[in-house]
């Protein structure tokens, strides 16, 4: 199978992509704040996983049982697709069924006196979110096979993306071209009230000075 220098070019820029998608991201939490939430575009018919943890300052070290957290994954139409309440650590998997941005939300349960809580979380989607290792485990197959399947996935993926970015396009400027009609209509009405409010003021002054005869 002959692979075009483009191609080969974009199946790197979308692995490092993919690499840097499934890099942790650490942030502090105080207990008892508003928590925090971080949102993530997924294309509809995808899959997605997550994971996250507090980390330990303390190794060796077992967390206090009051170190707890409440997480929540919601869909662009606030669909739950995952709920942990008084939990250190956890994980989730789903298939987006619906396309757009999902949020995971995390809070600190309230603790006298304050904590913060360093989190750990870990996100995937669409290529990254699968289990290469397991695929090839499962299939029997070499490095090279498991290769040539994760970048057929990849450049479906891109394929996949171009079109779900094209219809956002889409989208997109038919709502510019709804909203540019609005106004429009908006500034066309706002300037026949005008007219007609300084057309009632000219004949109310006409008839003050005609009934004052000052005309």
């Amino acid at each position: 199978m002959m692979i075009s220098s483009s191609t080969f070019v974009s199946f790197v820029i979308t692995l490092g992509f993919l690499s840097n998608m499934a890099d942790s991201l650490q942030f502090n939490l105080e207990s008892g704040g508003v928590g925090k939430c971080i949102m993530e575009d997924v294309r509809g018919d995808s899959m997605s996983v997550g994971k996250y943890h507090i980390v330990n300052p303390n190794e060796g070290h077992p967390l206090p049982e009051t170190h707890n957290l409440t997480v929540k994954v919601t869909s662009p139409t606030g669909a739950s697709y995952h709920l942990a309440e008084h939990v250190s650590s956890g994980q989730f998997s789903f298939h987006a069924m619906e396309a757009g941005d999902f949020w995971t939300c995390f809070l600190v349960v309230d603790h006298n006196p304050k904590i913060t809580l360093t989190i750990d979380f870990e996100w995937r989607t669409g290529v990254a979110a699968k289990d290469w290792s397991s695929i090839a485990k499962k299939g029997t197959v070499d490095s090279m096979e498991t290769e040539l399947k994760k970048l057929q996935e990849v450049i479906t993926s891109i394929h996949e993306e171009m079109f779900y970015l094209r219809d956002r396009e889409k989208e997109m400027q038919e709502l510019n071209i709804g909203t540019n009609s609005t106004i429009g209509w908006l500034s066309f009405l706002s300037l026949c009230v005008s007219l007609g409010v300084a057309g009632l003021q000219f004949w109310h002054l006409k008839t003050f000075f005609q009934k004052k005869k000052l005309i």
